[in-house]
């Protein structure tokens, strides 16, 4: 929320969403750390609920009014500042210990806390990794280029990825992770 950078999730608040402004500030660091691209592109792995937000968004909605947005990747939705952007439901939704309070323990009631969801969506140059591992939402990402791929016309390349338990970080400097809460905090469970 607001300008400041926010270091700690549990500092974030409900109204932390994934801006436009905050997407440009993913992609510079991405190209400050000369992360490569695919074809000139990077790409961002958000969740449903992230890209709700996202797409609210005033330079998102400018930017999709006139163009309809050339799929390159199954489930992509679409493009901002040099980011492709693809909506997974797989994207890792944090809840409990260490995430925002939405409402404090109640002892005398023996009622537990409960939090707002916190999403972490990663911006990802090419060859980003092998594997890595935001916290335990291990995430395993295959690329291949259309012409690996063939299908119809070699008109897609494929992005695939799925969340298993160990992993290491092959190339750090070319991704950027960026948690945010939004609009489905309040009711988003973790995954």
């Amino acid at each position: 929320g607001g300008q400041t950078a926010v270091l700690h999730r549990y500092d974030l608040t409900e109204g932390c969403k994934l801006t436009s402004e905050l997407v440009a500030k993913a992609a510079t660091q991405l190209k400050k750390m000369n992360a490569p691209t695919f074809e000139g592109k990077y790409v961002c792995i958000l969740h449903p609920s992230v890209a709700f937000d996202l797409r609210q968004d005033p330079a998102w909605v400018a930017a999709h009014q006139y163009a309809a947005a050339t799929e390159l990747f199954s489930g992509e939705i679409g493009e901002l500042h040099g980011v492709r952007f693809i909506e997974t439901t797989e994207a890792k939704i944090f809840n409990g210990e260490g995430c925002p309070v939405k409402t404090e323990a109640d002892e005398s009631k023996g009622t537990p806390a409960v939090y707002y969801s916190v999403y972490a969506t990663l911006f990802l140059g090419k060859d980003a990794y092998g594997m890595i591992d935001p916290e335990g939402g291990n995430l395993e990402m295959i690329i291949k280029d259309k012409g690996q791929v063939g299908g119809p016309l070699n008109q897609f390349s494929t992005l695939g990825y799925k969340f298993s338990s160990a992993a290491k970080i092959l190339y750090e400097d070319r991704m950027v992770r960026v948690e945010s809460c939004g609009a489905y905090s309040a009711e988003d469970e973790a995954n």
